[in-house]
């Protein structure tokens, strides 16, 4: 048996005194969504009136906005009617406080007020009230009116005013709103950023630190890259850098727990083999598919600073430069697999020397991805990345200013922002912590032991 619809009901502007004429037109909007915006000039506003007045006293009077366009009211009965009736195109809706299918035993005058906003919570909404109840006035509109209207003080111009007011009101409300949910969002991005770009523990080190960052998504603080640095209470420096795959949040979720992991492993006393053979565990566990894998690079420098163990899963070899000389790649033979592609896989620590003074880069693979001279040229890949850190590092960089200028060439090179994600960390031993680190290993020819490290 069909269901009956209530007839809908479109006022043309009238002018006062005359009801307006009722049409059949209806429409349907999507829950929740917003009305659409009323254009400068051309454009009429849509006004929903929801009264039941049973004597037909009620009338709208005739609406001109500011910019000579008419204002089409739509009136509805009841609640239900008005829900029909509240379309996409609707900006405002002035509903009867007296209206009389909304009266409830609690004597609650604002309960049509209270339906209208969680139906049109996203549409700006005037509330009709009795001529010299401030109190009602005031009270509509801290629950969430844009303002109040009395019925015995209606016209043209001030309902086309009020309108237009509400319209605007409602659009800088959500605004705001919309810039709050931006201001948290970049909060916990930042809480996030602190967590996936760590600050080094290198307290009585006399390395020096510096990296760089850069996410390959536009306007994203957080990518798939990760890195860490700390001094174990031994002396010895670690450090490594990884590139979980894929650059989007869970890939960098990912790489915070993976960093996070390693950190806790080195302090545990866990290196080589044995870390990298637990970090997979870690990867294993926590990835949504098995598709899931993660590059790593780790380094153990040796308290003196002259050697250090290099353990690579399928990761890019570190860069090396020694003053005087030119910059070259570690030796990468002898590598392992990508943390996550074969269940029981070894990954050999391979003893290097690094010399007294030297500057030792990591990087992941997106400062080697990109082209080499614009789109369509091949890539830059490691040999290119040595010749344009020669040419950085014959301009006398270092440090900061030498990785900031690797970044910014490379982008240069590619013809326009990188698509992934870029990690660098650059450690460095001068030749001034060198002749320090020497003295305190030589003994002391009175007393025949050696100085205490400073500190």
């Amino acid at each position: 048996m069909p269901v009956p619809v209530p007839r809908q009901r479109v006022s043309t502007p009238s002018t006062p005194g005359t009801p307006g004429t009722p049409d059949a037109t209806g429409g349907s909007r999507t829950p929740g969504q917003a009305p659409a915006a009323p254009a400068a000039g051309g454009t009429d506003l849509v006004l929903l009136v929801i009264e039941d007045d049973p004597a037909g006293t009620f009338t709208v009077p005739e609406l001109i906005d500011a910019s000579g366009n008419r204002v089409r009211v739509r009136t509805a009965r009841n609640l239900t009617e008005a829900e029909r009736l509240l379309t996409d195109d609707v900006h405002c809706v002035l509903v009867d406080l007296d209206l009389a299918s909304c009266r409830t035993d609690d004597g609650d005058r604002l309960a049509p007020l209270h339906h209208v906003l969680r139906l049109a919570p996203r549409h700006a909404v005037l509330a009709l009230i009795p001529s010299g109840d401030a109190a009602l006035a005031a009270e509509a509109v801290r629950v969430g009116a844009q303002d109040h209207l009395c019925r015995e003080e209606l016209d043209g111009p001030l309902l086309s005013r009020a309108i237009r007011y509400a319209v605007e009101r409602k659009r800088a409300d959500s605004v705001q709103v919309k810039l709050a949910e931006s201001r948290l969002r970049a909060q916990e991005n930042a809480r996030l950023e602190r967590g996936l770009l760590p600050t080094p523990l290198l307290q009585g080190s006399e390395l020096r630190f510096a990296a760089r960052y850069r996410p390959g998504r536009s306007r994203a603080l957080l990518g798939g890259d990760f890195y860490d640095t700390v001094r174990t209470p031994d002396g010895t420096v670690h450090a490594m850098i990884g590139d979980v795959c894929g650059h989007g949040p869970d890939e960098a979720a990912l790489g915070v727990e993976l960093r996070i992991a390693w950190r806790a492993l080195t302090l545990a006393g866990l290196c080589g083999d044995e870390l990298l053979s637990t970090l997979q565990q870690v990867l294993e566990h926590e990835r949504d598919n098995e598709e899931i894998f993660a590059t790593l690079c780790t380094v153990d420098i040796a308290p003196d600073g002259r050697r250090a163990g290099l353990c690579l899963a399928g990761h890019p070899s570190p860069l090396i430069a020694r003053p005087g000389g030119a910059a070259r790649l570690l030796p990468y033979e002898d590598g392992g697999p990508a943390l996550g592609l074969l269940p029981r896989a070894r990954w050999p620590r391979r003893q290097v020397e690094l010399g007294g003074a030297w500057s030792l880069m990591m990087y992941t693979d997106g400062l080697i991805e990109g082209r080499s001279a614009g789109p369509g040229t091949p890539r830059l890949g490691q040999d290119g990345m040595v010749e344009m850190i020669n040419r950085q590092l014959a301009r006398g960089l270092g440090g900061e200013e030498l990785l900031e200028a690797a970044v910014a060439e490379v982008r240069k090179l590619n013809g326009g922002e990188l698509t992934d994600d870029v990690a660098v960390v650059l450690l460095a031993r001068e030749k001034a912590a060198t002749a320090a680190a020497d003295r305190s290993a030589r003994p002391d020819p009175a007393t025949g032991h050696r100085a205490p490290r400073r500190r």
